[in-house]
Order: structure tokens, then sequence, then C-alpha cells
């Protein structure tokens, strides 16, 4: 658990890396979303090693625009996979809609799957679902709230235009 400019933060790691970025205001709730996702996990913390990690992602949180190099272990369908990594493959600073995401992975009737696989993302901005609108331009939803969706984009188009 830590905070950052967006609220609370929680994450997660197994052995092979970040399964988990958590955003809201109340810790205790970011837990039960975790304890409910990995009812089995032995949930430690306080450890430096993690400690840093933690660190590592609230500096992608407050500067998602510089990318990373986070381990990941990205769980889910091999359609939320497909959706994942063309999210991904985003430029920091560009959106896509729904609808050109789904072309890009090749089901290109796909649209609302799109969202659904966005909806499903268990790693905040890590996965840059954020960078997803519709195709009018408007926001659409975020899992984490529509105002940490707008900041996170904004922070992403200030650092495009100086760099």
């Amino acid at each position: 658990m830590g905070e950052c400019s967006l609220g609370s933060i929680l994450v997660a790691a197994t052995e092979k890396g970040i399964c988990t970025i958590l955003l809201g205001d109340e810790p205790g709730s970011l837990v039960r979303e975790l304890e409910d996702r990995f009812p089995k996990a032995n949930l430690a913390g306080g450890e430096s090693e993690f400690e840093s990690l933690v660190a590592r992602v609230v500096g992608l949180v407050e500067a998602p625009a510089l990318g990373h190099d986070l381990p990941l272990d990205i769980r889910g369908t091999a359609f939320q996979q497909r959706v994942w990594q063309a999210l991904r493959e985003l430029p920091a600073g560009e959106t896509a809609s729904y609808g050109r995401v789904a072309a890009a992975i090749g089901s290109p009737k796909a649209s609302r799957a799109v969202a659904s696989a966005c909806a499903a993302n268990p790693l905040a901005v890590a996965i840059p679902c954020h960078r997803v609108v519709r195709s009018d331009g408007a926001l659409g939803g975020y899992r984490w709230g529509v105002e940490r969706k707008q900041t996170l984009l904004a922070r992403e188009a200030s650092r495009a235009v100086v760099e």
C-alpha cells in the first residue's frame, strides 16, 4: 500500500513480477479487491526490495509518459492479453478508440470486448487503458474513475509537448 497523487495505490507481485496495481480512495477497499482476486495469496509487505518496487510504480503513476521497465506478471484470457499488449504499444500522449484497438488486434468488430478487457485490467497505468477513448473522442469510462483518467492523459499530453 502507498499513496500517490491519484489517491491510494496497492501493488501486488508474484515471483514473476507485478500482478496487480490498483488505484482508489480507500486502502481497505483495495485490499479487499486484492483478496477477492487472489483468495489464497499470502499478503505481506514491508520488505525493502518490494518497497523499492512500489516506489517505481508510484513513479510511473506520477510520470506515465516516461515509460517503465517494471517486471509484470500479466494474467488474463488470450483476448485480454492481446488487448493489453496493444495498449502497451500505444505511445504516451496518444489515445486510441476502442474500435482502433479492436482493429489493431485483428478483431475489428470487438469494440465492446475491448472495453470489457480494459475494465478487467488489473495493472493500472502499467497497462495504459487510460489511453483508450470513445470513437467521438470522449473519455468513456475508466476502472479507477474518469477523473484519474483525465489526470493521467493530461500528464502525458504535457510531457509529449515538452519532449
